[in-house]
Formats: C-alpha cells, sequence, structure tokens
C-alpha cells in the first residue's frame, strides 16, 4: 500500500547517510554554540570547505533531538607521541627502520567545524556529541537558510554555483533581496588577475540574474564598463563551452547562452569617424553606436574633471554661472554682442568677445566680468581646452553628442561603454555621467527598468583606500550607501581588497574570492579567517570562488561554469581588429549602419573637397535624427544647416583645443 502525502505538508527528511564521524569534546577542546570539533577515519571524503550535519539522538520517547549544521574549517591529524623526539628513539634515527616498525602507531583525524545553524535555534546551546554525517541536498539549503527564499509565493532565489564536497554536488542559491536590494545589495569579488576569475564570475551571474530575476521585482539591466582590453567585447557570441560546463548548468537550471540583448557604444577615435573599441571586425562593429559628448555634458560635471589643485571657489563658480545663465540661452556679453552657446566653440567665441571687450575698456586697469576676474576666466578656458584635447573624439568642440538610451532602458539587456583606450581623465567622466544618470533616472522611476548592475573592474583606481577624495570616489559611496534604496546596484572587482576603501568594500551584502594573494591574505581584513581557509583560497583553481552572503554564516567554497560568451583573448583572435578606415570610408560606413540602402560611392561623391568638420556635423546631427533617408538627410545638413559659426567667423576663431597656452 503507498502512503499518500499532503502537498501542502513539508517533506519527510532524507535519508542518513552512514556516519563519517563523531563530535567530540575534551577540556581544551570543548564543543560551543559556534564551533565543534569531530573525528574521522583516516580515509575520509571531507576537506576543508565541507558541510557537515550533527544530530542528536533522540529521547527514547519517539522526539528528535537538535540538529546542527556546520562547515569544516580546519583539520589536524596527529598520533600517541608525545614529543616527535620518541619517534626518532623509536626508530633508532634511522627513518628506514620507521617502516619497520611491528606496530603501526594510530593516527587520529580531528576536524573543527564552524556552526552554520541549529534546528531549533532557541534555545541557543553547545553543539550535542552525536554522529556527524556529510550533506545532502536538503541539508545544504537548510545549512545555508536557502529554504527562506527558494519557496514560496514569490521566490527570489539566484543561482550563484554549486557546491561540491564529501562526493556531493548541490546547487548554491543567492537572495535577489540580499543581492539586488532592497534589503541589503552590490557584490564585490577579489582575485589574482589573469586567471580569467572575476570577469567569467560576473558573467555567469549577470546571466543567472538575467534568467532568474523575480518576475515581481520588475524589469533589470546591466551597464557594463570596459576598462581593459577585449574582456567584455564579446558577450553577444557564443563561447566554447565542455560536457562538464553544460552538466553544471543544467543542475544549477541555466542556459548556456550568450546574452541575447547587448548594446556596444564607444567614442569615437580623435578623427571622429573611426571608433575607439576593439570590437571593429566588419562583422561586429556595425552594433557598436558612438558616444559623443558635448558642452552641456561636460559642463554638468565638470567637478570631475576640474577637481585639481589650482581649481579653487572662485572657479566652481564661473562654471556653475556658464551652466546656469549661458549654456543654451541667448546671451549679452556685455560688450554689444549677443552669443548662443550650444558647443565648445560658441563657448569660445564668447570668451574671445569677452576678453577683447575687456582688453579695449579695461586700458585703465579693469581686470574683472560680471564679478568674476580674468584669471579665474582663463583658468577655466584652458582646463576646458585640455578636456577638449585629452578627450578628443568623446568630447566633440561642436555638433550634437550621442547618448545612451536614457529612459528606453529595455528589460534583460546588457549596456557595454567601451572606454578601455579612452585617456584616463575621460574614463572618469564617461564613469560619473552614466552612473549620476542611472541614479537621477531611477529616483524619477524614468529610466526604464526597476533595477540596474553596474560592472565596474578594477575598483582600486575608482574608489582607493587613500588618495584624494574625488568625485568618482564620493559618487561611488553614495551609491554603496543609498543605491540599494533606488535599485542601483554595484558589482565592484579588484585584485586587492584592502586597497579598496572601507565603506565601499563595507557596504557590499554579497562578497566573492576567487584565487588570492599570500600577502593580500596577511592584511588584517583576513584575520576572521583560518589558516585552513586561507590556505585553500591560496590554491583556489579556476572556476572555484568562496561566497560569503547574509544568509550565510560561514564562507561556502562554491564551483561556477564556465561564461556562454566568448572570453576577449579568443574573441580577438576569431574576429580580429580591422586597421582604422580612411575619412571617406568610415563616414560611409556609418551612413550605411544607418540605412542598408546607402552605396558607399555615393557617400564619397557627396563628400568629395567638403571640410571634414563640416561632414562630421553633418554625420553627427544624421546619426542623432535617424531620418528614413539617411543620405538625403546627411545632403541636406551638408549644404550648411548644421554649421556651427559662419564661415568667416570659425577662419578667425582658433579651435578650443588650441589655446591650452593662455596664461592664467
Amino acid at each position: 500500500m503507498i502512503e499518500r502525502r499532503d502537498p501542502a505538508s513539508p517533506p519527510p527528511p532524507p535519508p542518513l547517510t552512514p556516519p563519517i564521524g563523531r563530535v567530540v569534546a575534551t577540556e581544551q577542546k570543548p564543543a560551543t554554540p559556534h564551533q565543534f570539533h569531530f573525528w574521522t577515519a583516516n580515509e575520509t571524503s571531507i576537506g576543508i570547505g565541507a558541510i557537515v550535519r550533527v544530530e542528536e539522538p533522540g529521547n527514547g520517547k519517539g522526539e528528535t533531538g537538535k540538529v546542527v549544521y556546520g562547515v569544516v574549517t580546519d583539520g589536524f591529524a596527529y598520533s600517541d607521541l608525545a614529543t616527535p623526539l620518541h619517534d626518532v628513539v623509536g626508530a633508532e634515527g634511522d627513518p628506514a627502520k620507521a617502516a619497520e616498525r611491528p606496530t603501526v602507531r594510530q593516527e587520529i583525524r580531528l576536524w573543527t567545524a564552524a556552526v552554520l545553524r541549529q534546528t531549533p535555534e532557541e534555545p541557543l546551546q553547545p553543539v550535542p556529541l552525536g554522529q556527524v554525517h556529510v550533506a545532502t541536498d536538503v541539508d545544504v539549503a537548510q545549512a545555508l537558510r536557502m529554504d527562506a527564499y527558494l519557496g514560496g509565493a514569490q521566490p527570489t532565489a539566484i543561482p550563484v554555483g554549486l557546491y561540491t564536497s564529501g562526493g556531493l554536488e548541490a546547487p548554491v542559491y543567492v537572495d535577489a533581496d540580499f543581492l539586488l536590494g532592497p534589503e541589503a545589495a552590490h557584490l564585490n569579488i577579489s582575485g589574482v588577475s589573469g586567471l580569467a576569475t572575476k570577469t567569467s564570475a560576473v558573467e555567469f551571474l549577470l546571466s543567472s540574474i538575467f534568467q532568474h530575476f523575480p518576475p515581481h521585482k520588475g524589469r533589470v539591466a546591466a551597464v557594463c564598463f570596459n576598462v581593459k582590453g577585449p574582456d567584455l567585447c564579446f558577450l553577444d557570441r557564443p563561447g566554447t563551452l565542455d560536457d562538464e560546463d553544460r552538466r553544471r548548468y543544467q543542475r544549477l537550471g541555466v542556459a548556456p547562452e550568450p546574452f541575447q540583448q547587448v548594446r556596444y557604444f564607444a567614442p569615437f577615435k580623435a578623427d571622429g569617424v573611426n571608433l575607439n573599441t576593439l570590437r571593429t571586425h566588419p562583422d561586429l562593429v556595425g552594433d557598436v553606436e558612438p558616444l559623443v559628448w558635448g558642452l552641456r555634458e561636460v559642463l554638468d560635471y565638470a567637478e570631475v574633471l576640474l577637481n585639481r589643485d589650482d581649481i579653487d571657489a572662485k572657479a566652481d563658480a564661473f562654471i556653475d554661472f556658464l551652466a546656469d545663465r549661458v549654456v543654451d540661452k541667448e546671451f549679452e556679453d556685455g560688450f554689444g554682442g549677443v552669443h548662443r552657446v550650444v558647443t565648445f566653440a560658441d563657448l569660445e567665441r564668447l570668451f574671445r568677445s569677452i576678453f577683447d571687450g575687456l582688453e579695449l575698456a579695461g586700458r585703465g586697469g579693469g581686470d574683472s566680468w560680471r564679478t568674476h576676474h580674468i584669471a579665474t576666466m582663463r583658468k577655466v578656458r584652458n582646463r576646458l581646452a585640455n578636456i577638449s584635447t585629452r578627450c578628443k573624439g568623446l568630447v566633440t568642440d561642436d555638433g550634437p553628442s550621442n547618448d545612451l538610451p536614457w529612459g528606453r532602458f529595455t528589460d534583460r539587456t546588457v549596456y557595454v561603454v567601451d572606454v578601455a583606450n579612452v585617456d584616463p581623465l575621460g574614463q572618469d567622466l564617461v564613469f560619473a555621467r552614466v552612473v549620476s544618470q542611472l541614479r537621477e533616472r531611477l529616483e524619477r522611476r524614468d529610466l526604464g527598468v526597476e533595477a540596474v548592475v553596474v560592472f565596474v573592474d578594477e575598483l582600486n583606481k575608482y574608489a582607493p583606500a587613500d588618495g584624494p577624495e574625488t568625485y568618482v570616489k564620493k559618487m561611488l559611496l553614495d551609491i554603496s550607501e543609498r543605491g540599494r534604496y533606488l535599485g542601483l546596484v554595484l558589482f565592484g572587482a579588484e585584485q586587492f581588497r584592502s586597497q579598496v576603501h572601507r565603506r565601499v568594500v563595507g557596504n557590499a551584502g554579497t562578497v566573492v574570492f576567487g584565487r588570492m594573494d599570500a600577502d593580500e591574505l596577511a592584511t588584517p581584513g583576513y584575520q576572521v579567517l583560518s589558516p585552513a581557509t586561507k590556505i585553500k583560497l591560496a590554491t583556489l583553481p579556476i572556476g572555484e570562488l568562496m561566497v560569503r552572503h547574509p544568509h550565510f554564516t560561514q564562507p561556502i567554497f562554491v564551483r561556477f561554469p564556465r561564461p556562454a560568451v566568448l572570453r576577449g583573448r579568443d574573441g580577438v583572435e576569431r574576429y580580429p581588429p580591422t586597421a582604422d578606415l580612411p575619412f571617406e570610408d568610415a563616414v560611409a560606413r556609418q551612413l550605411v549602419k544607418l540605412d542598408r540602402r546607402v552605396r558607399p560611392n555615393q557617400v564619397k561623391d557627396v563628400i568629395a573637397d567638403r571640410r571634414e568638420e563640416d561632414v562630421r556635423r553633418a554625420l553627427a546631427h544624421t546619426r542623432q535624427t535617424r531620418p528614413q533617408d539617411a543620405l538625403a538627410h546627411f545632403k541636406k545638413q551638408l549644404g550648411g544647416r548644421v554649421a556651427a559659426a559662419p564661415a568667416a567667423a570659425r577662419e578667425s576663431v582658433p579651435p578650443l583645443n588650441a589655446i591650452s597656452d593662455e596664461p592664467y
């Protein structure tokens, strides 16, 4: 007769495996509510990081005893020898004779385990002297408190890897409420460089989030900054997986496939038409959108670029005056001229007019304009010129900008901003502006998604433990402390966690460690780990991580499968970047991307004998407008409708990047 069970009732406990050991407690090594010791046979399948279950014998009245789950943190082996000298004397000083002794000394394997969970949890008592069993799948879920978010009406479990120890392979999940907010948020991952662990782990975790993000939490997207090489340039291309990887994907319930929706953004090179990215192969470059900013975008984040020692409150006040009273408005310079400042070129004409006016009117010693000293204005002008020079291609002197699709972010989409080859000043500007825009849009709830994961590699550079308080560092601190309430989640990676600001890493709800450098493990931040755990961290193979999560009372070692996307090094070999195209060919490629009906020869005929700056402005306007007939619109704009100024004025005004030698 088959016993039928009520579906609403909890499942019966799994049958216990044969015991592998027994808890022991001595005066020197007592069992406590947070730690216990147990012995096993010399031949055992467990090791450091194994999860075990201790069950107290029942009282004989049908009531089960306390159940304790623990994770092995250290191990010892010793015999009945009092000192090593006894073994030397017994072998008469000859190691060969030690193997010939008639009796074999008894050896003991003693393990130390940290308590993960006790059931019932009250009263909290020392671990009982019971039998020790290897944990089962259900035990792992109970020990790590995953049962709280694996089931129920609205589960929030995100697969992070496989726990593998003692012959067991059990999925490990993290809680979306504690990974992506609002309960806690942010992830930090550390590890030595060169093992393809940090980036690979984030790629797998993003794929897992996209496939398992709880529907009741809304829509989610990711913004990834590619700051070195080709690491994130091929997220939409399938990688090579072996059978073992596919089996792990199946065990975790994650489909082994590249990201379905990826949008790439990269600034231009100095020529203004070739994209500054390694994703320039003809099969891929058509998917890369230019990232170009103008005067308004730069002035809004001038603090990022002008927070040097010689920029004082007076300069900041003048920049605020420009942003509030001058840019995008009809403005009288006080010397009879009326200006509408939209571009850097317009701003330079305004500066020229002011300086010329002061020179003519100030023969008697006048040196101020509208309460702003001429030295302050020259200082700001030169700093802005420096931006235009160092970030040429990202910052345009004239012409419209091209930005991320603010307000139109789509669900389960990765937005990759490739700034690997951009000057560090430009990287700071991109990072600050993009993250600030994300924060502002999420506050207003008009971004298009409810949660955004921001992945930043080389966190040591942007939020170092020491150094000046830069705008970028202050912004990262603000995200770490307030981002979880907005849905703005920071996934940061670095080689040395001890060199990142404590408030940034301290606010990360989930912390992941790959293989660690021995010097890093010697820093104070790792004192809570046992010596054996540190040794394991220093020798972790590729694909294995140690995870700390709010639901886990102790760190847990997990394995994750290789990401299903093409690795950066492999992508460069399969899709080698092409050399920069000549100006005409690059312009033609941009227009063909907008309208497949356009023929390159038509474009070359149109731009023949045209000035490059006029062609760039017409192309930028066409790209921003995205008309149905791109070539016709391009021709119309090239006819002079988007000229920044009359030709004579442009001839007489030097470009902004040519004035950096002005005195200040």
